[in-house]
């Protein structure tokens, strides 16, 4: 479960992360869905740089064609046994999507999906897991693309997905430069289901559901 989230503003993402180099530009969005390109901070020649990413990630040996099973999310306790995933793991090609929230969708008796939307409840932009690669067409065309990072639920999502639902890895800020620059093994214990007493939820309007539209009200709680 990674479908969708919201975007802070570019001044929000780079107050807390900082970026050495921004090389990114954006402006919030409230329906960020893949394959849309989203900002994301990495590591480059021992800097911090905010770079623009496809969401839904092409891996190196797909010469820039995406593959047939989604990838905009991957669940960690699998990434290393993935032919998409393994190696942009193992040679450390990580970043962080700055985020302010995402949605998630409860199976309600009657068989309807009412969405969620998740956020922290002590900080309006927070960072995401996520790992990154970069693919060449036969035509020369690079594309660089990125996947988000899931973990089990955390109790606050597991009452809206269930107990074997998965969510987006939250980084606790503490921990944002051991995922960008630790080893694997340094990095993977980092990930864990963030607190869910520090996390609020409310039902949204069904709105979400299309990826067509972009505006605040799509975070307004409902009843």
């Amino acid at each position: 479960m990674c479908d969708r989230y919201v975007l802070p503003s570019q001044p929000a993402a780079e107050r807390e992360f900082m970026p050495a180099q921004a090389w990114w530009k954006f402006a919030a969005k409230f329906n960020v869905a893949a394959p849309q390109y989203v900002p994301a901070v990495r590591v480059h020649e021992g800097q911090t740089e905010g770079m623009m990413l496809r969401w839904g990630l092409i891996p190196a040996w797909a010469e820039g064609q995406p593959t047939p099973d989604a990838t905009e999310c991957a669940d960690m306790d699998g990434i290393e046994r993935s032919n998409v995933f393994r190696m942009p793991w193992l040679s450390g090609q990580r970043c962080i999507l700055p985020v302010s929230g995402f949605y998630a969708w409860r199976l309600t008796g009657d068989g309807y999906r009412q969405p969620y939307f998740v956020h922290l409840s002590h900080r309006s932009v927070f960072g995401v897991a996520a790992v990154w690669d970069r693919s060449e067409s036969d035509d020369e065309d690079v594309i660089e693309s990125c996947c988000i990072i899931r973990v089990p639920v955390n109790a606050l999502v597991a009452e809206i997905a269930g107990v074997r639902g998965r969510m987006p890895a939250i980084l606790r800020r503490r921990d944002y430069q051991t995922w960008l620059r630790g080893t694997p093994v340094e990095a993977k214990a980092v990930l864990r289901a963030y607190s869910a007493r520090l996390m609020l939820a409310h039902a949204v309007s069904p709105r979400i559901n299309s990826t067509v539209p972009d505006d605040v009200e799509l975070i307004r709680p409902v009843h």
